[in-house]
């Protein structure tokens, strides 16, 4: 799979991770959590780490330490959660209740989630990190109408990562954020790389144009993914799903050749094709 590297520290990791955003929110029972242990066999088994998770996201936390355990992968996951609270007190405790949860003494990437209280939060993380207790600290937010207060905290902040949402419908990010992320060296997660699936019902049963197919694109999963991934500030970009086919689906859009930028305009004029 292809691997990005981290800008602060030049570690790599594959570029396509996994998100878990209500598709890991399941309770105890055998046969809700069978899907997403196989999800998560795959995922470790074709060479993928990260896995992107939070408090917000109900019981996903859990459920990852307990599939972790019951998995076993052969190359300890890249682990990122969330603080997603308000004051320094409550932001602890839950940063301690997640590591326990994810059974895990120190989490690879904490981030502030949508922002909140970034300002109690950040001096905690950074401490969190000079202590070896979280490696790497970030922000994330969902909106694009913050892009602007996240590229100022990438260029004031000296943050690690952040977290923002693009696709081939939401391209807010290349105008002004990942430039930046690639001026101030800090790494991008991409959230929602499928708008949640709109961009699966925007093209409904329409077949992929041959052009696509004779580079290396077998599933509009893989179009949507590849469009993603082509843009050079793109760390890793993190497709949900509880569903095995897809998850093996999603993987192949890491393997195969990435679209150049003549490419990258025939695909988004593709998108916007009646």
């Amino acid at each position: 799979m292809l691997r990005r590297a981290i800008p602060r520290t030049g570690e790599t990791v594959p570029a396509i991770g996994l998100g878990t955003w209500q598709t890991f929110d399941v309770g105890p029972s055998a046969a809700a959590r069978a899907p997403l242990a196989e999800v998560l066999r795959r995922f470790f088994a074709a060479g993928g780490r990260v896995v992107d998770t939070s408090p917000m996201y109900g019981r996903a936390e859990s459920v990852l330490g307990d599939l972790f355990a019951e998995v076993a992968p052969p190359e300890a996951p890249f682990v990122a959660t969330k603080v997603w609270t308000t004051g320094r007190a409550m932001g602890e405790a839950q940063m301690r209740a997640s590591a326990q949860r994810l059974r895990t003494a120190r989490i690879d990437l904490m981030q502030v989630h949508n922002l909140l209280d970034w300002e109690s939060h950040l001096p905690v993380l950074r401490e969190w990190k000079a202590a070896g207790r979280v490696r790497y600290i970030g922000v994330t937010h969902y909106a694009p109408g913050t892009f602007p207060q996240i590229e100022r905290m990438m260029r004031d902040e000296a943050i690690d990562f952040v977290q923002i949402p693009y696709s081939l419908a939401t391209r807010d990010a290349e105008r002004r954020l990942l430039p930046a992320a690639e001026a101030t060296g800090t790494a991008v997660l991409v959230m929602r790389p499928f708008e949640e699936g709109a961009l699966f019902r925007s093209v409904g049963t329409r077949l992929l144009p041959p052009w696509a197919v004779e580079a290396g694109v077998s599933t509009w999963s893989q179009f949507f993914l590849a469009f993603v991934l082509s843009h050079p500030s793109v760390t890793c970009v993190l497709p949900a799903t509880s569903n095995p086919e897809h998850l093996t689906d999603n993987l192949r859009a890491g393997a195969g050749p990435l679209p150049e930028d003549r490419l990258r305009r025939r695909m988004a004029d593709e998108l916007r094709r009646p």
